[in-house]
């Protein structure tokens, strides 16, 4: 979730170099500066769940699965936090890098300031990534995941909805698959309208 910076365009170089001196996390999309903002618990609560079935089963593939913290270079001077990153490509393994380029997977838990976005922007930004496969949107207000999934050795995407519990989310490019069960189990889901940002 992110709310608009000053209302001027930032060259790369500006931004990492302001970024790296910043108590707070800011994205870089089409040279505006957008600073991250606070989650609600669910939204935390998602977001590590997912992680952590992803770990089980890419970690010892020699992958890694990276959250929140890790900066995306999405190409062409943007910049972005994606809620989840998988990324098996040795130069992102590198434990001196500070940013990833070659994601496979890319998750982004939606909330009512960052769902236009999730979907708009930064979705015209990730599909043009070359290695990403799977871009994932998991919905906090009620049991919903949408995938996109990459044509092979194209650029279509393919758009499946999930819904139910025991819905199996199919991953087959990298030979993965969980249910909606897996994260949203145990969770209390609140609507959206009863989302409210209380002022920091």
């Amino acid at each position: 979730m992110f709310t608009s910076d000053r209302k001027r365009s930032y060259t790369v170089e500006e931004y990492l170099s302001l970024e790296e001196k910043s108590e707070i996390r800011h994205e870089l999309l089409d040279g505006e500066m957008l600073a991250m903002a606070g989650t609600s618990l669910n939204h935390n609560e998602l977001i590590d769940r997912t992680k952590d079935v992803l770990k089980v089963f890419f970690r010892p593939k020699g992958c890694n699965v990276y959250s929140e913290s890790i900066k995306l270079e999405a190409g062409n001077g943007q910049y972005t936090y994606p809620d989840i990153i998988l990324t098996c490509h040795p130069f992102d393994l590198r434990g001196t890098q500070h940013s990833i380029r070659q994601p496979q997977l890319l998750v982004e838990v939606l909330s009512k300031s960052s769902a236009a976005a999730d979907r708009g922007i930064k979705w015209r930004k990730y599909r043009k990534i070359p290695s990403l496969l799977y871009y994932m949107l998991i919905d906090q207000y009620s049991t919903t995941v949408e995938l996109f999934s990459r044509i092979e050795q194209t650029d279509e995407w393919v758009n499946s909805v999930y819904e139910n519990l025991d819905d199996i989310i199919v991953l087959p490019r990298l030979n993965f698959e969980f249910t909606l069960k897996d994260i949203y189990n145990g969770i209390d889901l609140h609507p959206e309208e009863e989302d409210v940002q209380e002022d920091a």
